[in-house]
């Protein structure tokens, strides 16, 4: 039976992460929503970069300069008796590893929509991903305070583009110059938008029922249209539908200005009546359910100096059962290794409190030492290993080589930190010394040589290497499997290294190189996708 207060803690918990395409305004949402559930006081500016306040969600040095998230941050808040553990992610393309792995451990997700350029490319990757796990989307539509698209035309794009159908809760009056605020369907009232960044939202004016003559009075041709597109939405659009919202097949969305912080708390409101609460999570064994009383958890993120002073890693634990406890002894199924974290934080992204306690949905911090890497199960002894954490294949390769070559030590260290966090992939060459990096996207490495340099004190020659194509190999453990395996590494010693966990991958220059190496070597298995540890392969993406 579960325990009474597990079963009620577990009801209380939203646990969702914020997803959109770059400068759609998601890191100003997260700082508004932070500030309407009191958990902060001032809101940090995203735009005034030369000024000393950032964004509460933006702690790393090159996130403050470029106006950028690059990492996934943490935070959480209370709300209406809830507790919502809300995680900021990068919206940039290159960074889209991160996202896909903070993905696998929300229960919910907020897509945030430029309303000027509608459906980004980076939001149907993200939205592909979110589908894939039936995630749940809530949709809100940002910066009405500009001219943007119709409402129609974006709420049209989106279900086309998508692939889900669009239940409008709040339609906006006018746009631009002439934004006079958004109509509440399901509380039948108006709220009247006045801009500023400063204001908290509580003096918002409040016009009851959408017939009210004041309200054609006050804004004239704008209401008039926004009525009749809400009698075409209502008649044509189907009415909400919890249990298709719950399976991902249906969006609620809203309108707003979240610079403006206009429109946030309609947000607020629907993720803590609408958004599940954590539900079972697939292990390898067995299904475990968050309301079981013996405590399990899954890192999915880890992050090398947050505290560049302290030199710290913190890996990210979302709980997934059961109630954690300060000390309390934890095994790491992958190693066997026992833990007794006593110094366990709760965050405030770079803001921390030492925490007591925790339940399936929130998100933890354990400090450590190279003992958790991602992927990693914690449980109280039962040996579970949690699926679904991929790491895909790079698609761009440099060489690594330290300027200064008696700080080589350091160079491998800043690099095993950062590889073992997932910002980067490392790969040692079977045959060679040269180190090599793995990316999706140029900007990666950018970030890991002025982290090297700025958190590590190594300045790092980043050079173009031939390799555009990587794969990961195994042989199915039949007859010889392991021989055969280690034969197709020595044939190709010059092209094989192995990665953060010494899973084999074959490196190429040409996707035919791949095609001819598959026809030669038949019981060799080659995957664009692992799982953590290089133990479990949930697809084979052959070629």
């Amino acid at each position: 039976m579960a325990d009474e207060q597990i079963l009620s803690e577990v009801k209380r918990r939203r646990t969702f992460a914020i997803i959109s395409h770059p400068d759609a305004g998601k890191t100003t949402l997260t700082e508004k929503l932070l500030l309407f559930s009191g958990a902060i006081q001032i809101a940090g500016s995203v735009k005034a970069r030369k000024a000393s306040r950032h964004a509460t969600s933006d702690w790393m040095e090159i996130e403050k300069q470029r106006g950028i998230s690059v990492a996934s941050s943490v935070m959480q808040m209370e709300y209406r008796d809830c507790v919502i553990n809300l995680l900021d992610t990068p919206g940039h393309q290159d960074f889209s590893e991160d996202t896909y792995r903070v993905l696998t451990a929300v229960d919910a997700a907020l897509m945030v929509i430029d309303a000027a350029n509608g459906v980004e490319p980076q939001t149907r990757r993200l939205l592909q991903v979110c589908r894939a796990r039936n995630t749940p989307i809530l949709t809100f539509v940002n910066k009405l305070d500009r001219e943007v698209q119709e409402p129609l035309a974006l709420m049209d794009e989106i279900e086309r583009e998508l692939g889900m159908s669009v239940v409008p809760f709040t339609w906006p009056v006018g746009m631009g110059k002439v934004f006079g605020g958004v109509l509440d369907l399901r509380q039948e009232q108006m709220r009247v938008f006045a801009p500023g960044e400063e204001r908290a939202g509580d003096d918002d004016e409040i016009i009851e029922g959408l017939a009210n003559p004041m309200l054609g009075e006050r804004f004239g041709a704008a209401y008039e249209q926004a009525r009749a597109e809400i009698e075409l939405v209502q008649g044509a659009a189907p009415p909400f539908d919890e249990a298709e919202f719950l399976a991902g097949h249906q969006t609620p969305m809203f309108f707003g200005s979240a610079i403006n912080n206009f429109g946030v708390r309609e947000v607020l409101d629907a993720l803590v009546e609408l958004a599940p609460p954590p539900g079972p999570k697939q292990a390898l064994q067995r299904v475990v359910q968050p309301t079981e009383p013996k405590f399990s958890g899954v890192v999915f993120k880890i992050q090398a100096n947050m505290d560049p002073a302290h030199r710290d890693r913190i890996a990210f634990v979302r709980v997934a059962s059961g109630r954690f406890e300060r000390g309390m002894r934890l095994k790491v199924t992958r190693s066997g290794k026992e833990l007794r974290p006593n110094s366990v934080v709760a965050f405030m992204s770079q803001r921390r409190e030492l925490l007591d306690e925790a339940y399936a949905g929130d998100i933890i911090g354990i400090p450590n030492h190279g003992v958790l890497q991602l992927g990693d199960t914690l449980t109280e002894g039962e040996a579970l290993q949690f699926t679904g954490l991929p790491f895909f294949a790079p698609e761009m390769f440099r060489a690594v080589e330290v300027a200064d070559p008696l700080k080589t030590k350091q160079l491998r260290a800043g690099l095993t930190q950062l590889g073992e966090e997932g910002a980067i992939q490392v790969f040692r060459p079977v045959a060679g010394s040269v180190l090599l990096l793995g990316a999706v996207g140029q900007l990666q490495f950018e970030v890991v040589a002025h982290r090297l340099e700025h958190e590590y004190g190594v300045k790092a020659r980043i050079q173009i290497t031939r390799y555009n194509v990587a794969r990961w190999v195994t042989c199915p453990d039949a007859e010889g499997g392991a021989k055969e395996l280690q034969r197709f590494i020595d044939a190709n010693a010059h092209r094989v290294a192995l990665d953060a966990v010494d899973a084999p991958c074959v490196l190429l220059e040409f996707a035919g190189e791949l095609r001819a190496m598959q026809e030669n070597w038949p019981r060799i298995r080659f995957h664009a996708l692992r799982e953590h540890a290089g133990l479990v392969f949930q697809k084979q993406l052959e070629g």
